[in-house]
């Protein structure tokens, strides 16, 4: 008997399968954001919640001056009218705090929610090129913050001045410090919506990220005096306290400041902040795991 010899003839190794193409352009980053920002349904009503909020303390504030116009003496109500105080109702302390309590929580979530599904591992696997994804990330963020902050000041100092105008203590666009005042409360929006952006990709947890955009961006500047010198220049760095400088330039009124700072000085601590922001959030995961 013969046995037959069966031979295997040595197969080639086969190659990895790749799909080699293009690098994604940045300009396709911003367009795979901007569909993931508006893909949840909670992204529009956190927005419309929040200009619904901010809105609410400014128009409240002045109806109640409408309301309560005749109760003040001749003299109060001169000094209201003459001072401009309007601007103080066209943008409140209140709202302020509001505001930048949501939008830094809006920014946080922006990139801990991510984190909390496991969808930034697919993210970084479809596009390796993490800072620039991270860079996309924070224009979207920064563009729809801004035009936030716009229409929640236009609508603010809308519905504000159409109380005080029946009561002829309101001001109009042209009048000196308005548009600085608009153009303050509108920026304060995406600075404070990069600086949640910043800590959250630092923290990459939600809950953990609000309360630290609490303690830096409200309760900090609660905390620092601004009747010693060291404190009073902390205090200038903060984004809250910017705000609070150019609405206060803008009046021109006011008691002296122990130590005064200029409105330039508050403008460079706005793009700071931002500026800053981004460059956190884009750094921090250049060589950190997912």
């Amino acid at each position: 008997m013969t046995t037959a010899k069966t031979t295997t003839a040595p197969t080639a190794p086969t190659a990895p399968v790749t799909h080699d193409g293009p690098p994604a352009r940045f300009t396709d980053l911003i367009a795979a954001e901007w569909l993931k920002t508006w893909s949840l349904r909670s992204t529009p009503w956190l927005y419309a919640l929040s200009a619904l909020a901010v809105v609410a303390f400014n128009a409240g504030t002045a109806y109640d001056h409408y309301k309560y116009w005749y109760q003040y003496d001749k003299g109060s109500q001169d000094f209201f009218a003459h001072h401009r105080l309007a601007l103080l109702d066209a943008f409140t302390d209140n709202a302020a705090l509001v505001l930048v309590l949501a939008l830094a929580a809006i920014g946080a979530v922006s990139v801990t929610g991510e984190y909390g599904t496991g969808l930034i591992r697919t993210t970084f696997t479809a596009v390796p090129a993490r800072r620039s994804v991270m860079a996309a990330k924070a224009v979207v963020l920064a563009a729809v913050s801004t035009v936030f902050g716009v229409l929640v000041a236009a609508a603010s100092f809308a519905s504000t001045q159409a109380f005080l105008s029946a009561r002829d203590a309101s001001v109009s666009l042209g009048d000196p410090g308005v548009l600085q005042v608009l153009a303050a409360s509108a920026l304060l929006a995406p600075v404070a919506s990069l600086a949640g952006f910043a800590l959250g990709t630092v923290i990459r947890h939600t809950g953990t990220s609000i309360v630290a955009c609490v303690a830096v961006l409200l309760l900090l500047p609660m905390l620092l005096s601004d009747r010693r010198h060291l404190t009073a220049v902390l205090r200038h760095t903060l984004p809250l306290s910017g705000w609070e400088r150019l609405r206060d330039g803008a009046l021109a009124q006011g008691a002296p400041e122990l130590y005064p700072w200029s409105e330039a000085g508050a403008w460079t601590v706005y793009a700071l902040w931002a500026l800053v922001a981004a460059a956190v959030a884009v750094c921090a995961v250049h060589r950190r795991d997912q």
